[in-house]
């Protein structure tokens, strides 16, 4: 078998033909999220917090149960049963190194790394390897585990050594495995200089091919992978490297500025923003990867009779994006495969021992809103107003909207530090409280919560992709 292989503008096998990569984002898995497992804060806050109450062997026990139980062979026979050919798999430097010992390979992190790749290949799934989280944090959100909205990989030139020491092992460990489709070496960075980043493309390019010439790179824009603005002439230093735009349409979010019909001015709206996110690219003839999109669901707990009538407006923005990208036969990878219920594919099942022991946890999470993916702020946005009133009249405008800006204007900065790092900070100790007196047979109980069989599927959202899925040529 072949390596996967950028040709121009498109992805080709061994004999040059084009395949088209159809899949998901393996999230909140070997880098767990807030909104997708239901815990506040980010992940090392609350493992933290469980090897304080349960000690640290029971807290090891739990999660490496959750990582087991969370995807199996199972769930790739599922995956490739809907038409879906790739998973890209966000994994956390954790696994592979510990900060108190930097630079000292963990071999432990291939444990579960391998086996999945394995089964996924054993059904004919290609995979990406996403490193989504990096020391230090390569981005302001709670995703990059840094527990800050300051990205400090880019104030540090240790933190960005220590993940081209760390894809150099990882480029010698899969550097023979051709169901690899390639490396995303760095999600969603965002350097305030625009010009750190490009400078760490190449020395990790460098590193990377030092070791595995073969497999392709998918390299994010910045600002979130939605900004290639400076990268120039970068590219012509790159071979065989692709190029990550993530295309999140607000229509799907509870803070769309309106609902969604799928108008002709709604899909005009969509399609530019999509379209100036690949622009450097296009002028160049480069190759696209859509490594992340995707709307969020209405939930019956939380949304009550009217879950349904948005859903349908959901569904309508996720056929409408399909249908660009079916146009441009553009490869992607929708955000998510598996969660607790507002974007998977697949969600745990709300009878499952974990949702029943966390329900009211999570009720008041949302009450809070404390994770600040797709955040409806309905119960507290009284209790913030005042601040973002304050700040309006008292800092100059050309001074309130601080980078990341656009993507963070001056409200969703102070929600995100104010609910999303303060106060969830405060919940993290609760969260871990429901687990004290447990023995291992309850840990393993509550972490198969997140096994396939305790699992539904998001019917509506799969037979969109398999629709789809089909609807382009490729393998």
């Amino acid at each position: 078998m072949s390596y996967i292989k950028v040709s121009g503008t498109k992805l080709v096998d061994g004999k040059g033909e084009e395949i088209i990569l159809r899949g998901a984002g393996l999230g909140g898995w070997m880098n767990m999220e807030n909104f997708i497992t239901g815990y506040p804060g980010c992940e090392f806050q609350i493992r933290g917090a469980l090897a304080e109450v349960v000690g640290k062997e029971k807290s090891e026990f739990f999660f490496d149960r959750f990582l087991e139980y969370f995807f199996t062979e199972n769930d790739a026979i599922l995956f490739k049963s809907l038409g879906l050919n790739c998973i890209r798999i966000a994994f956390n430097y954790r696994h592979f190194e510990d900060d108190m010992n930097p630079r000292v390979l963990k071999t432990s992190g291939f444990k579960h790394l391998d086996r999945v790749i394995d089964a996924c290949a054993k059904h004919g799934i290609y995979t990406i390897l996403d490193l989504h989280t990096a020391p230090g944090g390569q981005n302001t959100d709670w995703h990059s585990d840094a527990g800050t909205h300051i990205a400090n990989f880019w104030l540090h030139k240790d933190f960005q050594d220590r993940v081209i020491w760390l894809w150099t092992e990882l480029a010698k460990h899969y550097k023979d495995n051709t169901w690899i489709a390639g490396y995303n070496p760095l999600n969603e960075p965002t350097d305030p200089t625009h010009t750190t980043l490009l400078q760490f493309y190449s020395r990790i390019y460098t590193a990377i091919r030092s070791v595995d010439p073969h497999h392709a790179l998918f390299l994010d824009g910045n600002t979130f992978a939605s900004d290639f603005s400076h990268f120039g002439d970068a590219h012509k230093q790159w071979e065989n490297t692709a190029y990550s735009i993530h295309d999140y349409s607000v229509f799907g979010f509870p803070q769309s500025p309106e609902v969604y019909v799928g108008s002709e001015n709604q899909k005009g709206r969509m399609r530019r923003s999509y379209e100036r996110k690949r622009e450097w690219m296009d002028e160049r003839g480069l190759c696209v990867w859509n490594g992340e999109w995707g709307p969020v669901y209405a939930r019956s707990e939380y949304d009550g009779a009217k879950t349904d009538e948005i859903n349908s407006h959901r569904y309508q923005v996720l056929k409408d994006q399909l249908d660009i990208y079916n146009q441009d036969r553009l490869s992607w990878s929708i955000w998510l495969y598996k969660d607790i219920g507002y974007q998977g594919m697949v969600h745990v099942s709300r009878s499952s021992k974990y949702m029943t022991l966390f329900k009211d946890f999570l009720a008041k999470k949302y009450r809070l809103s404390v994770d600040a993916w797709g955040a409806d702020d309905t119960y507290v946005r009284s209790a913030y107003q005042p601040l973002i009133d304050l700040i309006k009249q008292e800092i100059p405008p050309e001074n309130q909207n601080l980078y990341p800006f656009p993507v963070w204007k001056m409200e969703s900065r102070v929600e995100r530090l104010a609910r999303c790092i303060l106060v969830s900070e405060f919940l993290v100790k609760e969260w871990a409280e429901h687990f004290r007196g447990m023995g291992e047979k309850e840990l393993d109980e509550v972490a198969k919560s997140f096994s396939l069989e305790n699992c539904l599927t998001r019917d509506g959202l799969n037979k969109i992709l398999t629709d789809n899925a089909t609807l382009v040529a490729g393998k």
